[in-house]
């Protein structure tokens, strides 16, 4: 399959089987986000896979959007390492590294036949504290991941754009 018909077929899963994914294949998707590119390569990014009962059951507490998947990734970023714009200050890129990551993690999973979803309803800061994550890892998104139940389907907006010249603009 080639990249446009892959990125095109994935859509964000909202309902799981209990089936757990395999070590190989979360294995991928680890590797996924391994390779991913970061600012000046400074490599921020920080992933957590929860799979355990008492994991999924506390993020279960904190956000409606787990949608009963049986691992969840919690994606965000060390302070400490992201890269800082020396041209404007203010510019980090912390939730750009982490956001990168994220997206090929998305992908590697539809490769594999697997549905996910970014989910950015949940209380980023009281989720860190809750799984006890260091105070300079900042959390951008969790992402449930596993087969998709067989009731599930695309949003009814899945394939809905506005016209590309909205969106880019020659210059």
């Amino acid at each position: 399959m080639d990249f446009i018909t892959l990125a095109k077929s994935r859509y964000s899963v909202r309902n799981y089987s209990e089936r757990q994914i395999e070590k190989d294949k979360l294995d991928k998707i680890l590797e996924a986000a391994h390779i991913a590119p970061s600012a000046r390569n400074k490599q921020s990014a920080r992933i957590y896979v929860v799979q355990s009962t008492e994991g999924i059951e506390k993020l279960r507490s904190l956000t409606r959007c787990a949608y009963n998947a049986p691992t969840i990734l919690m994606i965000g970023y060390e302070e400490s390492e992201q890269y800082r714009n020396e041209m404007e200050e203010g510019i980090l890129s912390g939730q750009q590294d982490a956001s990168i990551v994220a997206t090929h993690m998305m992908l590697e999973a539809a490769e594999l036949g697997l549905g996910s979803v970014w989910v950015d309803g949940f209380p980023n800061t009281e989720t860190a504290e809750a799984f006890h994550l260091p105070k300079s890892v900042k959390l951008v998104c969790l992402m449930p991941v596993g087969y998709a139940a067989d009731d599930a389907k695309p949003a009814p907006m899945h394939e809905k754009y506005r016209p590309i010249e909205e969106m880019v603009k020659i210059l």
